[in-house]
This record gives structure tokens, sequence and C-alpha cells, in this order.
């Protein structure tokens, strides 16, 4: 399975752009412009485990440097600013890292 797969590749392309200029991402207007925010539960745990790129069960600050690059390869990375605001407004137990509920959490707030 891939993003596009439950993700408009239209939709991805659009965030992207949306998010070119250092520190323009918000992880709130990039979820809501690639689609995810209206999808199910379900289909939000699946774009978490295809984003999981260790397949460790969480994402962790180190992978959240590369979050774009995970929708289209070549997007550019996370700033240091982006990814620290990610990972606080994330982190719900404040483990340095992001675990599927979390994720869903995040999203679907």
């Amino acid at each position: 399975m891939s993003l596009t797969d439950i993700l408009s590749a239209e939709a991805i392309e659009n965030a992207i752009k949306d998010c070119e200029a250092p520190d323009s991402f918000t992880y709130k207007k990039f979820f809501q412009l690639i689609g995810l925010t209206k999808k199910s539960p379900e289909e939000v745990r699946e774009v978490f485990r295809l984003l999981d790129d260790n397949k460790s069960g969480f994402i962790e600050e180190s992978e959240l440097k590369f979050f774009l690059q995970r929708f289209v390869p070549g997007a550019r990375t996370l700033t240091e600013n982006e990814t620290k605001n990610f990972m606080s407004g994330s982190d719900g137990n404040s483990d340095g890292k992001i675990g599927i509920d979390e994720f869903q959490n995040m999203v679907l707030s």
C-alpha cells in the first residue's frame, strides 16, 4: 500500500507546494490540505504505518525532519524549528516520539 492509495496525489502535491518555503510548514494545515483530517481512524492509522520509516511503531524526531519527503521524494526537509513544533504539538506523553494513538489524536482533533 502507498500513501496515494489513501490520499489524492494532487492534494499531496498542493500541500507540499504550500509549504515550500522554510518555516512555512504547520502540521495542522498540512493534514487538512492532504485530506487526512477527513479520513477514517483506520485510514489515519494506515498513513501512520506508512510514515513510520523504520517500522518501530513510533515516528521519532529524527524521522520528522524528512516528513515531507515521505509524501514526495525530493521535497524539502523540515527546519529544526518546524520539527520541534511538530514534535511538541504531537507528543502527548513527552517521550520524544509520536505513537500511533498520538498521531491519530493529532490528525483528527
